[in-house]
């Protein structure tokens, strides 16, 4: 963190001076790293008009995934869904993210039963009654990010997968508990990986949420197999994506060797994963994307 002087201009461009606006907020955090605790730089936090434009973005995001539900049917193709993603968020001024990120064909990632996520939209990929699927949406709008899922059922689900996508629901509400400030990202790690476990599921390891707002993807990661009292600390102004995937079986993954995006539940069991964006507030949290 650059040192400033007490009457220096605060760093989060309030105008107000450094002693008087967030001197003790850096000293708090600096008592956490001399602990030992990793802390989030200056750069990491959001200011208030920084939160705004991730919540405009947001409006965008909503309204792209209420579209989907709206049209999403058994008989509809994965194609389908990304034309209903590209359509709406250009409509309302937006750029789907992903389209063209790191290379990736499509405007929005469908992960259909054991993809686990980052599935490409396809013409043969056809909804089938019980199917599940995560819609994956992701919005750039006046240079501001915003990125949330939903999970889709189809027709007749069986009972044991349907739980399954209402546990991954709960796990946001459980996560979401611990996310207040001065409290770590592992303390919603572990709620969450206890809750996903003794409902006899697993967490997927290697990936997992990230910091969002400026960019696609931010620091810092946010694993859900951690443990309490480790990880960042959680401070106002940090905006950060919540997207446990639950699998119903074992945790490891695999990755499509074809297309290089995909990633499957490797013992082919099916996943869910529901995904929202919030900002750590003075007093707790405040969900910007759903």
């Amino acid at each position: 963190m650059k040192k400033l002087g007490r009457n220096d201009p605060c760093w989060c461009q309030s105008g107000r001076k450094y002693k008087s606006c967030h001197m003790a907020f850096d000293e708090k955090i600096q008592q956490y790293e001399l602990q030992g605790h990793m802390v989030p730089t200056h750069d990491m936090l959001k200011t208030r008009e920084q939160v705004q434009g991730i919540k405009e973005s947001s409006k965008i995001n909503i309204a792209v995934l209420d579209y989907v539900a709206e049209h999403i049917r058994i008989g509809m193709s994965t194609e389908e869904i990304d034309h209903l993603v590209y359509e709406k968020t250009t409509q309302m001024g937006g750029i789907p993210a992903p389209l063209g990120y790191d290379g990736f064909p499509k405007s929005v990632c469908t992960s259909l039963n054991e993809q686990v996520c980052h599935g490409i939209p396809s013409e043969k990929d056809i909804l089938k009654d019980g199917d599940i699927v995560n819609v994956d949406v992701s919005t750039i709008y006046q240079g501001y990010f915003s990125d949330s899922s939903r999970m889709f059922m189809l027709g007749d689900v069986a009972p044991e997968t349907r739980k399954l996508v209402e546990t991954a629901r709960k796990c946001l509400d459980i996560g979401l508990e611990q996310v207040k400030p001065w409290n770590f990202l592992g303390d919603m790690a572990q709620a969450i990986n206890d809750f996903a476990k003794a409902n006899g599921y697993s967490i997927v390891r290697e990936i997992g949420g990230h910091g969002v707002g400026l960019e696609f993807h931010e620091e810092p990661f946010v694993s859900y197999v951690t443990s309490r009292g480790t990880e960042m600390l959680m401070v106002p102004g940090m905006v950060f994506t919540i997207e446990p995937m639950v699998n119903m079986g074992k945790a490891d993954i695999v990755i499509d060797d074809e297309n290089g995006w995909t990633v499957y539940a490797e013992d082919g069991k099916p996943s869910a994963q529901w995904e929202i964006t919030v900002a750590v507030t003075e007093d707790g949290y405040e969900i910007l994307t759903w």
